[in-house]
């Protein structure tokens, strides 16, 4: 298996925010893209590789950048041996590929004929979550049949809906729809998967693929987007206090 991190967007959300703290004690930050922000001690797409490494069943791990940043994550690889950097050749936010095109890069330019682990470079899960007992609940949905995706969902509070896609299961937690940010009284189901943008159309895609494929979802208590400096912040705060198994997170 290969594991694809998407690291081409632009952050311009975080960068005005730091931009315009006044506190400044964030301003070391400014020019950072998001995959590479430190969050307690370690650079965040540091701990995704530190856990891909400690997988057997990942032989792969590629990462897509931009033409901005692409050098930053060039020499930030240095530090890795299965690690391969990919430029998707865009220089500001206007001219982003989206997930799904980035990806698609991926898999055309490394000749990619394996089963994928996508990840989005700007993304950490709570403690409770294990790489390994997802790969375990992958393998044994593949065991039964070899078309079986699986993706992570949490549960959202009713307000939330609104917010993301929403996506409705069976029994066996295969995915039977996924609604585009319902209203509370448009679906019973409070699963969560992330937003649907227009251009960075990853929700996009799963819409496509439910219909043709098994989809099932493995569920998680909760995620770290980076999107902003006050999400940010609470991601670094986790990592700092609350992360009480460093050595064996996300493994």
């Amino acid at each position: 298996m290969k594991a694809v991190i998407l690291a081409a967007g632009y952050g311009t959300r975080l960068q005005r925010d730091l931009q315009n703290d006044p506190t400044g004690r964030f301003k070391s930050l400014i020019g950072i893209p998001k995959p590479l922000l430190p969050v307690g001690h370690s650079a965040l797409i540091s701990r995704w590789i530190a856990a891909l490494e400690n997988t057997a069943c990942i032989d792969g791990i590629f990462v897509v950048t931009n033409d901005l940043y692409y050098q930053i994550f060039e020499q930030w690889a240095k530090q890795f041996t299965v690690v391969k950097i990919i430029n998707d050749g865009t220089r500001c936010n206007e001219e982003r590929l989206g997930a799904v095109a980035c990806l698609q890069l991926a898999v055309d330019h490394f000749q990619i004929e394996d089963h994928l682990l996508v990840i989005g470079g700007d993304t950490l899960f709570k403690e409770d979550f294990s790489l390994s007992n997802f790969m375990d609940s992958f393998l044994q949905l593949q065991s039964k049949c070899e078309e079986s995706n699986l993706v992570l969902s949490c549960l959202c509070k009713d307000k939330e809906t609104t917010k993301y896609g929403i996506l409705e299961v069976d029994e066996d937690l295969r995915v039977c729809a996924m609604k585009e940010k319902p209203s509370p009284d448009e679906t019973t189901s409070r699963r969560a998967n992330a937003p649907i943008e227009v251009k960075d159309a990853p929700g996009n895609f799963l819409s496509w693929l439910i219909s043709r494929k098994p989809v099932y979802i493995h569920q998680i208590s909760g995620r770290f987007d980076v999107g902003n400096l006050s999400s940010y912040i609470e991601c670094d705060s986790y990592f700092h206090g609350k992360l009480k198994d460093v050595n064996n997170y996300l493994k």
